[in-house]
């Protein structure tokens, strides 16, 4: 498209643009906008939209969002980028994975112009931002006391969603199928194919995960040519890709002690986590039920029984150095991207 409205903005080819794209009013008749960066090539080529905080209380995407688009020498020469830093900008006031109306966005999708608060920002969103596009990211974060490893969650069985989830580079792409009323849902009605992108946690600026969504938004943007390729391009390891995962859940209510982080790989029966008293008595062991590699971990070493503990991809491949091949990932993520990577 030569011409892309946004709003009342229009946005020419080879313009970068700040815009602010009404939402809704607070109590005191002050408005509330939607904050968009837009940088646009001077060719015509894909239109990719790049989300965080949706769920409002999940900051990583923001600063992913402020670094990329402040990298020195950032530069878009085919195609347009829409960044939205902060979707539920009401939540990321309010430190809450909620709306106002204690809904949550993520599941409000594709909204209406006369629904709910969160209904009417799920319907903007999508119309004046996701409809315009070919490709999105969404950058999420685990919960509250819950840390991700950096990880890519798409529905894999489309073969572009499959090459654009290898081509962002984490060590971790799961299948993962598409849930109603999400964004990626009604990204479906669109044609809009989406990467979830999930790494580290609530509330808290987890470096690593930073620097992994960063470099895998270039990655992609590399393969679908909207960015000049390095002349030396470091070879990439392929991710594993996990077809399905689990929660595995406390035995027991008291203190945790874990044996076993992010990215580990466990066997079936292994002992995860030891579950005390406050006398030192054990009271429970965490068990893992299937071989696989923890992907998600509660961090508070308080838990009641039947509460998740330990999410567990599970994958296809018999290959007993899956832990090996996810540290060696990390490694190239870490010394890929300083946090004042020149882009070439």
């Amino acid at each position: 498209m030569n011409e892309l409205k946004i709003g009342e903005h229009i946005i020419q080819l080879g313009e970068t643009r700040k815009v602010n794209l009404p939402v809704a009013k607070l109590y005191t008749d002050a408005d509330v906008n939607l904050p968009v960066y837009i940088i646009r090539g001077k060719k015509i080529g894909p239109t990719i939209f790049i989300s965080a905080a949706v769920h409002g209380d999940e900051l990583n995407g923001i600063e992913i969002i402020r670094r990329l688009i402040n990298l020195k020498g950032f530069k878009v020469s085919i195609g347009t980028i829409i960044a939205v830093p902060m979707v539920n900008v009401y939540g990321v006031v309010n430190q809450s994975r909620y709306m106002p109306d204690r809904r949550d966005l993520n599941r409000s999708f594709p909204g209406s112009s006369k629904g709910s608060l969160a209904g009417r920002v799920a319907n903007i969103f999508l119309k004046e931002i996701v409809a315009q596009c070919d490709y999105g990211i969404d950058l999420h974060t685990g919960a509250i006391n819950r840390s991700n490893l950096p990880q890519i969650r798409a529905q894999l069985s489309d073969p572009h969603t499959l090459e654009l989830a290898q081509a962002f580079g984490v060590p971790v792409v799961l299948n993962s199928d598409i849930i109603e009323g999400s964004l990626r849902d009604a990204a479906v009605a669109t044609g809009t194919k989406v990467l979830l992108y999930e790494g580290g946690e609530a509330l808290r600026f987890d470096e690593f995960s930073i620097r992994a969504g960063i470099k895998g938004i270039l990655n992609v943007l590399r393969h679908l040519g909207m960015i000049s390729k390095k002349q030396k391009m470091r070879v990439k390891q392929t991710p594993f890709i996990a077809n399905n995962s689990n929660w595995v859940r406390a035995s027991s209510s008291g203190i945790v002690t874990h044996h076993y982080q992010l990215g580990d790989q466990v066997k079936k029966a292994q002992i995860l986590a030891t579950i005390g008293g406050p006398y030192g008595e054990t009271l429970g062991e965490v068990i893992a039920t299937k071989s696989g590699v923890i992907i998600g971990k509660q961090n508070i070493p308080l838990v009641q029984e039947g509460e998740a503990m330990y999410h567990i991809a599970y994958f296809s491949e018999d290959d007993e150095h899956i832990a090996d091949h996810i540290e060696t990932i990390e490694e190239q993520l870490i010394n890929d991207l300083s946090i004042n990577e020149e882009i070439s």
